[in-house]
C-alpha cells in the first residue's frame, strides 16, 4: 500500500517538474509520464513516459537517464524531502503499449 501511494505521488511531482522544465529537460518534445513502478525498499524509481509524435525517441529517454538526471532527482529531492528519507534513483523507459 505505501508502496503504491509513494509512486503515485512521485508520477504526479515528476509530470509538474516536467511540464516545468519541458524545455531545457526534454527540448521541448511532448512527453506523458505514463506509470511510476517503486521497488520495495523505496530506491528506485522506474518511470515509464510516452513520447508522442517524436523521432527522436531514444535521444529522448538517453537524455533522461544521462545529463538530466541528476537535475531531475535534485529538483525533485526539493519536492519531497520533507516526506521521505532517501531520494530514489530514477530510470527512465519508454512505454511501447500504446503503440
Amino acid at each position: 500500500m505505501r508502496k503504491e501511494k509513494f509512486a503515485r505521488q512521485l508520477q504526479k511531482d515528476l509530470g509538474e517538474l516536467m511540464s516545468q522544465h519541458r524545455n531545457e529537460w526534454l527540448t521541448g518534445a511532448f512527453v506523458t509520464l505514463t506509470d511510476v513502478v517503486v521497488s520495495p525498499d523505496l530506491g528506485l524509481a522506474k518511470v515509464y513516459v510516452s513520447l508522442y509524435n517524436n523521432k527522436n525517441r531514444e535521444a529522448i529517454v538517453e537524455h533522461l537517464n544521462g545529463e538530466a538526471n541528476k537535475t531531475i532527482r535534485h529538483e525533485l529531492a526539493r519536492k519531497i524531502k520533507n516526506n521521505v528519507r532517501k531520494i530514489p534513483e530514477l530510470r527512465f523507459y519508454e512505454d511501447e503499449t500504446l503503440d
